[in-house]
């Protein structure tokens, strides 16, 4: 499973939780989640690619940051996303680059508009494997 929809904690938002075996992995998942809100993102086909890097001081920051550009990149290109190819470093802070794939909006399904990205009950937890909790405002 990469990722599921948690309706118990948010109800006028969405939230969810995205799993991964590596920390790249439970990122990407939890990218692709927050495309499913707003499409099907299986009829996305990656066909055009966004270079990303972002840089902060915690992994909570770096997710919050990596869905916000996420969402700056979709209204600015007016793309949805289906495919994530990331790398995490953590130096002094943490360093997320990568390219990610997907196509132009116009003839997609529109589903729930994900207007941003909320720090409230943000988690992520390491072991056995990566998960992360987000909620996203609609």
């Amino acid at each position: 499973m990469k990722f599921k929809f948690l309706e118990e904690i948010a109800t006028a938002d969405v939230a969810f939780e995205a799993y991964g075996k590596t920390m790249e992995e439970a990122f990407s998942n939890a990218a692709l989640a927050m495309f499913e809100v707003q499409t099907d993102t299986e009829k996305v086909k990656p066909s055009i690619s966004n270079d990303v890097e972002i840089v902060s001081e915690s992994k909570e920051s770096l997710l919050f940051d990596w869905l916000s550009e996420l969402l700056y990149i979709r209204d600015i290109k007016n793309m949805f996303f289906s495919k994530f190819e990331i790398k995490i470093e953590k130096n002094k802070n943490f360093k997320l680059t990568g390219k990610v794939y997907g196509e132009r909006i116009g003839g997609h399904e529109k589903r729930t508009e994900v207007k941003g990205v909320s720090y409230q009950m943000m988690k992520i937890e390491e072991r056995p494997k990566f998960k992360v909790r987000v909620i996203l405002d609609v």
